[in-house]
């Protein structure tokens, strides 16, 4: 079983919140406690959530803090353990052999696996993040060959044996809740519920990544994306949406167009789904109502 992590610097929930900050993303207690819990015990984190709400950019940010580069599975329908783990490069091993003759030649050789994430992820814990994003998008059979793997952070090639990390990787896994995630594989990890964050809260993450936008702007996209939150929509505006949004109308702002106008122009920033730009059309004044800057 491989060791606990050392995480250098980051000794404590307030010291991984203050690092997310400095990397850009602001994280409230809740997930800066559930991260440094999984980073102290060398356990997977679940995160889970609505689209948009910054899951994918929180595992980012570990990375950039953790100064590692971050390994992303994409999880479908369909994915399997080839696309997952390795492949064997059937071309090379062929070609190998007719010029290798009556030679010998190990065809299982580094020279013929193509290494996938998860093996990518065991072969160097110390310098990588593995990114399990949408594990519900998966089906149940490919979230039960990932309980070995969480839970010793090893596989099994038949043709060379098993590979065993030599300290616990970090991974992080994310959840659109599309569907139910299997008890066994919670267990295995530290969780953590991302919602929408406060309206304070988001315009603070507004300022953060787009500087050419006024406060003002931001309070009033942000009120006007809870508005939109708040309506029956198939594809709500996440977080992202709220920045891209900001920057859209001060965009079209500066080249003339006036508030709240520049707001309305701009909607297929926040919105981009045809139904829900429909639908929201007949009360777009009343949703944007106060958003001028």
């Amino acid at each position: 079983m491989p060791v606990r992590r050392s995480i250098v610097g980051i000794d404590s929930p307030a010291r991984l919140a203050a690092a997310l900050d400095a990397a850009q993303y602001l994280a409230d207690d809740g997930l800066s406690t559930a991260g440094y819990l999984a980073l102290a015990l060398g356990k997977p984190l679940l995160l889970e959530g609505a689209p948009g709400v910054g899951k994918t950019e929180a595992a980012k940010a570990i990375a950039s803090v953790l100064g590692r580069n971050l390994i992303r599975l994409q999880c479908y329908e369909g994915i399997d353990a080839a696309a997952a783990l390795y492949e064997w490069n059937y071309p090379r091993q062929m070609l190998a052999i007719r010029q290798a003759g009556d030679t010998y030649l190990n065809i299982y050789g580094d020279d013929f696996l193509i290494a996938r994430p998860m093996l990518d992820a065991l072969r160097n814990p110390k310098d990588s993040v593995l990114l399990i994003d949408e594990i519900d998008r998966s089906d149940h059979e490919f979230e039960a060959f990932l309980l070995e793997f969480l839970s010793d952070f090893q596989i099994s090639i038949p043709e060379r044996g098993t590979v065993r990390a030599e300290e616990a990787p970090v991974v992080i896994l994310t959840s659109n809740r599309t569907r139910e995630l299997h008890e066994a594989l919670r267990r295995r990890c530290v969780y953590h519920w991302i919602g929408y964050p406060d309206p304070m809260r988001e315009a603070q993450i507004v300022m953060m990544r787009a500087s050419t936008v006024a406060r003002e702007t931001a309070d009033a996209v942000v009120a006007a994306v809870g508005r939109l939150r708040q309506e029956p929509l198939a594809k709500p505006p996440g977080v992202a949406e709220t920045v891209e949004w900001a920057e859209a109308a001060t965009l079209l702002h500066s080249q003339g167009s006036p508030w709240p106008t520049a707001f309305k122009r701009a909607i297929g920033v926040a919105l981009k789904d045809q139904d829900d730009l429909e639908f929201v059309a007949p009360r777009i004044d009343a949703l944007i109502s106060g958003a001028a800057a």
